[in-house]
């Protein structure tokens, strides 16, 4: 019974998250074919190991890791990068005002040593909050804290930008 009711929630978190999951995914490594075969990956994962989530509150976090420890898994078996292509520029910078801005914050961004880039990532794009983000990372909250502040500071200093009051607030 218990068993069944956790499928169901996990069905619900990969539906509802899907293109979250797909994104984060394809943060890694930029590739439309690649990302959607880690989340085929992740899916089948999950799916199989079920029965190890202790907890089916912390669903979503749980799933996320999946699809993170499935990103960095293939990036190791393939060690190649890829270069954007002309979709994901556009939707990337979907306007006319500051499109070479968000392209430089991409290019830096993506420059950016993977353990800075994945906490930017589930952070400001994937919207989680900071102890979710050392939860999918498997990580402790105070070395996520400063992984960011970290993180922040190399953007800044790459984008020559003023500190933000998000950078001040870890100081």
């Amino acid at each position: 019974m218990l068993n069944r009711k956790t499928e169901k929630l996990l069905m619900h978190c990969i539906t509802e998250n899907k293109e979250n999951v797909y994104r984060l995914a394809y943060s890694y490594v930029r590739n439309k074919d690649d990302a959607l075969d880690i989340v085929q990956d992740s899916i089948f994962k999950a799916m199989t190991h079920i029965d190890r989530l202790k907890n089916p509150d912390a669903m979503k976090s749980w799933f996320y890791r999946i699809v993170v420890n499935t990103s960095l898994d293939f990036l190791r078996r393939n060690k190649k990068v890829d270069t954007m292509d002309h979709e994901m520029i556009e939707i990337y910078s979907p306007g006319t005002e500051d499109v070479y801005r968000d392209m430089d914050l991409t290019r830096n961004l993506e420059d950016l040593p993977l353990k800075y880039r994945s906490v930017i990532i589930l952070r400001y794009f994937e919207d989680l909050k900071i102890d979710e983000v050392a939860e999918v990372l498997n990580e402790n909250i105070n070395t996520i804290k400063t992984r960011l502040y970290q993180a922040l500071q190399l953007l800044r200093v790459k984008m020559n930008d003023e500190p933000s009051k998000e950078i001040t607030q870890y100081e």
